[in-house]
């Protein structure tokens, strides 16, 4: 028996349902319905965040509510360029003809989406899933159960059970739910679940977006305005707690620049929260005991320069400079999520080479210089998903630029045109006339072979 509102009746409906969600207008629609529910319950979706981790209100707004009801409103208003079909310059081989991309949904998707912004980054994607004609089940985070919660209602209330339904639950659900077969996976979260659900996609084909993570280096080079890095590296680093996908993972700072860094670095986490961190309304919590207790073992108090205070009632912990740790240690062996931010010295180029080298691709790179040699020497030299000069984690908010990761960091990308592409199979077409047939294809090939080969030379 299919329970309601589940990802069985999802598999298991016909293709009448396929139809339904295929329809363009049905789409746009259902996503300004879904827009419309989250105007409504925006307030309630702050709140949310709040009770699952003290997330402050502004950095809800900007990276959560606004930055998905933007999302929203640009596809509703190109979803029909988005489905037109492309018309392409055709090949002079199969004259006369008119060649075209379509696009079509993959059909039944399952998006499984994180808890460090779980409501940006489940409804992203199940946004781009509704565009391309796809219909959705969305497995959101059990570890911030008031926006799971939110989120299923807004869901509910936006689309019809057999287009986009919500599961909620923790391991076991997910792994039900991957035991199943889905035409399409998005998944985003860390590496190690990101192998597991690349395992279980394999068993079908199944095609995958993997948004992971890894060590993303800032390298503050020695020509760089040290106040505005400062500034500009604390925001990126300490927003949402440091658990962002994207954040500074760690500094590689010139030798010569790195106390005049430090001492910045410093009075602008004071200046961004004041004095007892403690008490500010605008820094978040860590989501959980496990990672809570995660994070304070990474902290060695010999290394401290700043910070280290930690307090495990309100799962507090104070953003944390350490100076030069081991590259061994567990804190530079893991991707650290959380609000530590180790500072390594380097001497000469090779040196960052070394160490940047040392680990799997990052999703992003920073670099902050005044010299576009350096810039562009960071650039042609390492492998990551994208990046920053002279700033942090921005490049996600400029929709023309793709997001995802390489290697260990993800594959595949999205946002903008990039978004429903990930949803949209490419369909590749060719009309040919009728009024002409060329002969030259068709066999006997006798005394053909030299006229074929000047046509080549000309094509």
């Amino acid at each position: 028996m299919c329970r309601n509102g589940t990802y069985i009746c999802i598999y298991q409906e016909t293709k009448a349902m396929i139809d339904f969600a295929h329809t363009i207008g049905q789409r746009k629609k259902a996503l300004e319905k879904l827009l419309h529910t989250i105007i409504k319950y925006e307030e309630e979706i702050v709140k949310a965040l709040y009770d699952d981790f003290k997330k402050p209100g502004f950095e809800s707004v900007i990276t959560e509510t606004a930055y998905v009801i933007s999302d929203l409103k640009e596809t509703i208003s190109k979803i029909h360029s988005l489905t037109k079909p492309k018309k392409v310059r055709a090949a002079l081989l199969n004259f006369p003809s008119s060649d075209y991309i379509y696009s079509e949904p993959y059909g039944k998707v399952l998006i499984i989406a994180p808890w460090n912004y779980p409501f940006q980054l489940a409804i992203c994607p199940l946004v781009a899933a509704v565009s391309a004609g796809n219909t959705v089940v969305l497995k959101p985070s059990e570890l911030t159960p008031h926006t799971s919660a939110t989120l299923s209602k807004i869901i509910t209330e936006s689309f019809s059970k057999n287009h986009v339904t919500v599961e909620e639950g923790g391991v076991e659900k997910s792994t039900e739910l991957l035991s199943s077969r889905w035409d399409y996976i998005f998944f985003t979260g860390s590496v190690p679940v990101g192998k597991t659900v690349a395992k279980a996609a394999a068993e079908y084909l199944t095609p995958v977006t993997l948004e992971l993570g890894g060590k993303s280096p800032c390298i503050v080079e020695q020509s760089a305005d040290m106040a505005l890095a400062a500034k500009r590296i604390v925001w990126g680093k300490f927003i949402n707690a440091g658990q962002t996908c994207i954040a500074p993972d760690y500094i590689l700072v010139h030798a010569s620049a790195k106390q005049l860094l430090i001492e910045q670095l410093k009075a602008e986490i004071t200046k961004a929260y004041g004095t007892d961190i403690s008490t500010s309304p605008d820094f978040a919590r860590i989501i959980n005991a496990k990672n809570w207790e995660r994070l304070v073992n990474y902290i060695e108090p010999g290394k401290v320069i700043f910070g280290g205070i930690h307090h495990k009632d309100n799962l507090y912990i104070a953003p944390t400079l350490i100076d030069e740790p081991d590259l061994k240690s567990e804190l530079m062996q893991n991707e650290i999520f959380g609000p530590i931010l180790p500072i390594i010295s380097y001497q000469n180029e090779q040196e960052i080479h070394t160490i940047i080298n040392s680990y799997e691709k990052p999703l992003s790179l920073y670099v902050f210089t005044k010299s576009d040699r350096f810039s562009d020497f960071i650039l042609e030299n390492f492998s990551f998903g994208g990046g920053c000069i002279n700033d942090t984690v921005i490049h996600i908010a400029n929709r023309n630029l793709p997001f995802g990761g390489v290697g260990h960091s993800g594959m595949g990308a999205y946002h903008g045109q990039s978004s429903f592409d990930t949803f949209s199979h490419k369909k590749a077409i060719t009309k040919r006339g009728t009024w002409l047939d060329v002969p030259l294809r068709y066999a006997p090939y006798k005394d053909k072979l030299k006229t074929l080969k000047k046509i080549f030379k000309w094509i």
